[in-house]
C-alpha cells in the first residue's frame, strides 16, 4: 500500500508534521549529547587537537580524527599504509568551509552533522508520508531516529548524515522529475562515501521506472499529464522488471541528467590520479595493515569474524554480531522494499548493503551502512505496523531506543561500535 492515492494534506499540515519531526530530532540531539558528555567525563582525554567545548569531545572518535586531519592538512597517500585518501571529500570539504566561517573545525564538524541529520530526517518523514499510511509513516520516522546506530546523525564528526541527506534529496528531486538537479545532488553522495555509487545506480533504475510508469499512466489516463495525474494508476500497477528494462527505448535527453550523479566519484578519481598517480587509491588503502579490508575469500566469508566468535574477545564479538544482525534484517526486508517503493529504491538499498557485506572482514561499520539505506527503515516500519500482536511495535521501539543509548554511551567512551 502506498500513500500516492491518499491526500497529502494541506501545506499547513505538512509544516506542522515537519516541525514535529524536527522537534523530536532536537530532543534526541540534546539527550544523546548529555549521554556522550557523561561518557566522556568518565573517560578523560588529553587531545590538543580538540579546541571546541569539552562536552563535545565525546562525539569526536575514530574516523573523526582522519576527517580533522584532512580539513587541516589536506589529503595524504602512502601505498601500503593507512592513509586519509580512504575518506571521500564531500564531508571534509564542507567542514573546512564551515569551520573557516566559525573559526573552529571541531564545532563545524559537529554542527554540520546535526544540521544534515535534521534535514535528512525531515526529508525522510515527508518522503514516507507520501508513500505509506499515516500511522506507518510516523512509525517509519521513529524507526529511523531510534535505530541503534542513528547516533551518527546526532553529533559525531562523521560523513553519514551528509550522505543520507544527499541520497534522500536526490531521490526527492527525481520524484519531481527534476532529473539534472537529482543528478547533481547525487554527485554529492558519490563524492561523499564509497557506497555513493548506490545512489547513482538507484537514480538510473528509478528513472527508467518513472519512464515506464509514465507510459503506463498515459495508456490508463489517455494522456501523459505528469506525476500528479498518474499517481493512482501507478500505485495500483507498479511496472515489472521487464517494463523497467523496456523503458530504455523511451529515454529522452532530459532523463540523462541523473547520470551527473557519477561526477562526484569521477572528480574524486581524477584528483587522486593527478595528485598521487592512482585513481583508485581509496580502494588500495583499505587493505593496509590495521584496516585489512582487502578483497578476497577471507573477507567475503568473514573468516576474521568467525575467529572472533570462537576465540574472542567476546565483547567485540557481541558488537560485531549486532551489526551482522542489522544487515540480516535489512536483507530480509529487501523484498518488501521492492514491493512498497519499486525497483529504483530496491536497487539503491541493495547496493548500499552489498558493498559492506562483501567488503568488510567482520561486519565492523555495517551498522552505519544500514542506517543510510533509508527505504529499509520505511519497510521495517511497514513490517511492524502489519503485525497482529500490538506489543510488537512498542517492544521493538523500546529495545531499539535502549540500544541507541547504550551504543551512544560506548561510543562516547571510545569504544568502536560501528
Amino acid at each position: 500500500m502506498t500513500r500516492t492515492d491518499q491526500p497529502s494534506g494541506t501545506r499547513r499540515d505538512v509544516w506542522r508534521y515537519a516541525l514535529a519531526v524536527a522537534g523530536a530530532f532536537a530532543g534526541l540531539v540534546v539527550a544523546l549529547s548529555a549521554v556522550v558528555a557523561l561518557a566522556a567525563r568518565e573517560h578523560v582525554r588529553q587531545d590538543p587537537e580538540l579546541l571546541g567545548p569539552s562536552w563535545m569531545d565525546g562525539w569526536f572518535q575514530y574516523d573523526a580524527g582522519w576527517y580533522l586531519e584532512i580539513v587541516r592538512a589536506g589529503y595524504s597517500y602512502l601505498p601500503g599504509q593507512q592513509s586519509s585518501v580512504a575518506f571521500f571529500p564531500a564531508y571534509p570539504l564542507t567542514v573546512r568551509g564551515l569551520g573557516d566561517v566559525l573559526g573552529d573545525h571541531q564545532v563545524a564538524g559537529h554542527l554540520l552533522t546535526v544540521l544534515c541529520g535534521l534535514a535528512a530526517v525531515v526529508l525522510f518523514a515527508l518522503w514516507a508520508r507520501r508513500r505509506l499510511p499515516r500511522r506507518t509513516a510516523v512509525l517509519a520516522v521513529a524507526v529511523l531516529m531510534l535505530y541503534p546506530y542513528a547516533f551518527f546523525l546526532y553529533g559525531p564528526m562523521y560523513a553519514d548524515a551528509l550522505f543520507l541527506l544527499s541520497a534522500i534529496g536526490a531521490f526527492a528531486l527525481l520524484e519531481r522529475r527534476w532529473y539534472l538537479a537529482a543528478g547533481l545532488v547525487g554527485a554529492v553522495a558519490t563524492a561523499g562515501r564509497p557506497v555513493g555509487v548506490a545512489v547513482a545506480v538507484g537514480l538510473v533504475v528509478r528513472t527508467l521506472e518513472i519512464v515506464a510508469e509514465d507510459r503506463r499512466a498515459a495508456r490508463a489516463e489517455g494522456a501523459d499529464d505528469g506525476p500528479e495525474a498518474h499517481d493512482v494508476a501507478v500505485a495500483r500497477t507498479r511496472p515489472g522488471w521487464r517494463d523497467v528494462v523496456a523503458a530504455v527505448r523511451d529515454v529522452r535527453p532530459r532523463h540523462a541528467g541523473v547520470l551527473a550523479s557519477g561526477l562526484g566519484l569521477l572528480a574524486w578519481c581524477v584528483y587522486l590520479w593527478a595528485e598521487f598517480g592512482n585513481p583508485l587509491a581509496f580502494v588500495e588503502v583499505e587493505s593496509a595493515p590495521g584496516w585489512n579490508q582487502g578483497v578476497g575469500p577471507r573477507t567475503w566469508f568473514k573468516v576474521v569474524y568467525l575467529g572472533t566468535l570462537v576465540k574472542g574477545p567476546y565483547d567485540i564479538a557481541l558488537l560485531l554480531t549486532l551489526q551482522a544482525l542489522a544487515c540480516l534484517c535489512a536483507v530480509l526486508l529487501m523484498r518488501r522494499v521492492q514491493r512498497l517503493f519499486g525497483w529504483g529504491y530496491a536497487a539503491f538499498a541493495a547496493v548500499v548493503l552489498l558493498i559492506p557485506i562483501l567488503g568488510t572482514k567482520d561486519f565492523m561499520g555495517t551498522g552505519r551502512y544500514v542506517l543510510v539505506a533509508f527505504p529499509v527503515m520505511a519497510a521495517a516500519a511497514d513490517f511492524l505496523a502489519t503485525r497482529q500482536r500490538r506489543w510488537a511495535v512498542p517492544v521493538a521501539l523500546v529495545v531499539s531506543g535502549v540500544l541507541l543509548v547504550v551504543l551512544t554511551y560506548l561510543f562516547g567512551r571510545g569504544v568502536a561500535v560501528s
